[in-house]
């Protein structure tokens, strides 16, 4: 079975992506437009490249693949036939480990997805059936489209993705975790970080860890 992501492509063609160059102070959660580099501990001039969805994709390679995620029930949370949109939202996930980016890939929580590149960048498409939390792309957007508004966590994402994410390990990599919601440092298991609407989350495994990098939702339509 394949799934029809049409709500996909026509946010994509509604995407206004020029206009995601510029900054914005309005933001609760940003400070600098999504078109600027935020990959590093260091600091970039070099723009990196915008995907589909108006923000920058990933750069690195990937903290682990999305065909992890399987079909089946995961904390209650059902891989459906259809997206669904009674309650959606988006937060921003990063990875750093010791101070270098890592990309979440396209996929996580849509099993049997293939990324197609496209004019835009990658996309995921196709699939056996789609978890409320998943991604499209490799920009760090997770999309929440569940069918009741319902408070749901990171660490939930994880779990769908079968990755492990706890104090000293994210996915494939161990060590100290770091873990920051709109800049502000997280004090607590960063499986419990709320995924709240527009939440930019960072997380820094070892050292050197990364300074927070913002991100701007303005533009996008997210």
């Amino acid at each position: 079975m394949r799934l029809r992501f049409a709500s996909v492509l026509v946010l994509a063609a509604a995407l206004t992506i020029d206009a995601c160059g510029s900054s914005s102070s309005s933001s609760s959660s940003s400070s600098s437009g999504a078109g600027s580099s935020s990959s590093g501990a260091g600091s970039s001039s070099r723009p990196t490249p915008l995907g589909f969805e108006g923000t920058s994709l990933h750069q690195g390679a990937e903290l682990a693949p999305a065909h992890s995620t399987q079909p089946g029930a995961v904390d209650g949370i059902s891989c459906a036939a259809t997206e669904q949109l009674a309650y959606h939202i988006h937060a921003h996930l990063a990875v750093y480990i010791a101070g270098s980016p890592r990309a979440l890939p396209a996929g996580i929580g849509i099993p049997g997805s293939v990324t197609e590149q496209t004019g835009e960048g990658p996309v995921a498409a196709g699939g056996q059936c789609i978890y409320w939390l998943h991604t499209h792309t490799s920009d760090g957007v997770i999309h929440v489209e569940s069918p009741t508004t319902r408070l749901y966590t990171l660490g939930e994402f994880f779990d769908e993705w079968r990755q492990p994410l706890s104090p000293t390990r994210v996915a494939d990599a161990g060590g100290k975790v770091t873990a920051y919601v709109d800049g502000k440092l997280w004090t607590k298991d960063p499986r419990a970080i709320p995924l709240e609407p527009h939440a930019v989350i960072q997380l820094d495994v070892g050292s050197p860890a990364a300074a927070f990098q913002p991100v701007s939702w303005d533009g996008t339509r997210l």
